[in-house]
């Protein structure tokens, strides 16, 4: 399970998600024509309640525009995406 909050956010949001067992996540930031704004997580992990911080910026430290964005995160045996409402 997975929530971001807030959700409108202005300009930093918190994604939470728990993971039952170590394993890979990838933590990826969608804007709505699914071109990848940053990836957040691409790595192994271990079990418990995970917290990552988006500050509303690309992967070249650029300030993304308001507008509706997605997260997708995905281990072995899991997958999910969540729409966010980035207000200015």
């Amino acid at each position: 399970m997975s929530f971001n909050k807030p959700n409108p956010f202005n300009p930093i949001t918190l994604i939470s998600y728990d993971l039952p067992f170590s394993q890979k996540v990838n933590l990826t930031i969608y804007d709505l024509r699914g071109n990848v704004i940053i990836t957040l997580i691409d790595k192994k992990e271990e079990r418990g309640i995970k917290n990552v911080q988006w500050n509303a910026k690309n992967q070249e430290g650029q300030k993304v525009p308001t507008g509706i964005y997605f997260y997708k995160i995905s281990t072995n045996n899991f997958e999910s995406s969540k729409k966010m409402i980035l207000l200015k």
